[in-house]
Parts: structure tokens; C-alpha cells; sequence
């Protein structure tokens, strides 16, 4: 290789280092390079129908404050403002015995399968994700990062615990927080309209 070849080289190099660095580390182009590149890849005149899988921030503004206990201690939960958020809120309180699935997941029979109507583009259950798996109309609690999205699997909100305590907890109480004085809250908090304000 040639002196001028080396330069060059060597020009490019730290630039090319940066631009994986900053790849590599960036959460946010990985989710959204799947919808940019389905966008890409449509035809002129074909819509992209592929949904992004992130939520809105009006729906992380809007999350459902809820009160949890693990094995009789209590931890910090909020469910999202999907549809099945809401109704499995409307099914509050419920004090459910938990069980083991396949080491990634403690799982609880709800009393009756939520409205999965209107469900969110999936994602990927997380550490601490409460979800609901409709075929078997159950309740999972992920302790481990879960499989793959699935429109089976519907992401109802997330638990503040550590994973070797969802993992070992046997029994979880679920109950409506007290009104949280804003526009979106359970219909079981038991507040009246004019606390609303």
C-alpha cells in the first residue's frame, strides 16, 4: 500500500469508528429503523402499514398509577392506557397466585379474557413488564426479557422490582391508587366526579 493510501486510510478511520460508536449505542435507531426501512421499501403509491413500536408520549403521560404488593410487599406499578390496560384496571382489585413458565415469566388466571379491541402495535415484554396473553387469557409477569412481539402478547404496564424478586414472588395483589386528580384513571378508584377537578 502507498504512502497516500495509509493517509487516507488513517483519515477515515476515526470517523468510522465514531459512526459505529454511536450506532452501536443508540437505542432509539434500532426501533426506529424498521419502520424508516419499511417506509423505504414501499412501492410509489403502496402505503407503509407497518405501525412504530414505541408509545406515544400521550400514552406515557397518561399511564394508570396502580398499587402492588409481591408476597405481601409493595412495589411501583403503572399500567399503560391501552384499551386492555383499562379494562384489566376495571377488573381491580384482584389478588392472584403466581406461578412459574418457562423461567422467564410468573403467571395468574385472570377471571375473565380482557377486550384486546384496538391493540397497540406489539413489543417485546421487559424485565418488570406486566402483560396479558390472550389465547390463554392470562396474566405474565416477566422477570426475564420476553420473546419475541407478538399481537398475542399485549404489554399492559410495568412493575418497578427487581428481577430475583418477580421471579420468586408466589402471590400478587393488585389494587387501584387512590385518585390521581387527572383527566385518565380507573373507573374502580371509587372517586367521585367532582374529585376529578
Amino acid at each position: 500500500m502507498n504512502c497516500a493510501a495509509r493517509r487516507r486510510l488513517l483519515r477515515a478511520a476515526p470517523a468510522a469508528v465514531l459512526l459505529l460508536a454511536l450506532t452501536a449505542c443508540s437505542s432509539d435507531a434500532q426501533e426506529a429503523t424498521p419502520a424508516a426501512t419499511s417506509s423505504a421499501s414501499a412501492s410509489p403509491g403502496q402505503q407503509d402499514t407497518t405501525a412504530p413500536t414505541a408509545s406515544s408520549p400521550s400514552e406515557k403521560s397518561t399511564a394508570m398509577d396502580i398499587r402492588v404488593t409481591l408476597d405481601g410487599r409493595p412495589v411501583e406499578a403503572a399500567l399503560n392506557n391501552s384499551p386492555a390496560a383499562r379494562d384489566f384496571a376495571a377488573l381491580l382489585p384482584l389478588t392472584l397466585d403466581l406461578e412459574d413458565f418457562h423461567g422467564i415469566e410468573r403467571v395468574a388466571d385472570l377471571p375473565r379474557k380482557l377486550d384486546t379491541d384496538g391493540a397497540p402495535a406489539p413489543v417485546a415484554a421487559k424485565v418488570g413488564g406486566i402483560a396479558y396473553y390472550a389465547p390463554w387469557g392470562n396474566l405474565a409477569l416477566f422477570y426475564q426479557d420476553g420473546p419475541a412481539p407478538s399481537a398475542d402478547l399485549l404489554i399492559l404496564g410495568h412493575l418497578d422490582v427487581s428481577a430475583d424478586q418477580l421471579g420468586r414472588a408466589t402471590r400478587i395483589t393488585l389494587e387501584a391508587a387512590s385518585c390521581p386528580r387527572r383527566a385518565s384513571y380507573p373507573s374502580s378508584c371509587g372517586c367521585s366526579p367532582s374529585a376529578r377537578s
